[in-house]
């Protein structure tokens, strides 16, 4: 009885520089498209469908630039650590997700003015 031997797969063997080649390849692009994800997060903020419904109820505008500045202040906020923010307006308070980049609620300074803020490690405050 003559055996016969066939190959398990039809992949050609690599040699290890070229094994090197492609995993450095495949660092490369899953860098490149983590800081593209990453780019894309840190680029505007999400109104939670709760803080937009807050908004609408409070009758609570916030023109584009002062949003911008909010943006802005927020991404400073998250490189130094912070998680979840209160960021006082001159007639507003968010409290915002900077790890999620997400608006999670708003309402008027004065509802503000009396209430206690809880688990949040940063407050921005834009009074004008």
């Amino acid at each position: 009885m003559k055996k016969s031997f066939r190959p398990i797969s039809q992949v050609p063997i690599q040699t290890a520089a070229q094994s090197i080649k492609s995993r450095r390849s495949l660092q490369q692009n899953f860098s490149q498209h983590l800081q593209s994800a990453l780019d894309v997060k840190t680029s505007a903020l999400t109104v939670s469908k709760h803080a937009q419904m807050r908004l609408d109820q409070r009758n609570i505008t916030i023109d584009s630039e002062r949003w911008a500045k909010v943006e802005e202040k927020i991404g400073e906020a998250r490189k130094l650590g912070v998680k979840d923010s209160l960021v006082l307006l001159q007639d507003a308070a968010l409290i915002v997700s900077a790890k999620n980049n997400t608006v999670i609620t708003a309402m008027d300074r004065d509802e503000a003015s009396s209430q206690i803020f809880t688990n949040i490690n940063g407050t921005i405050i834009l009074d004008h």
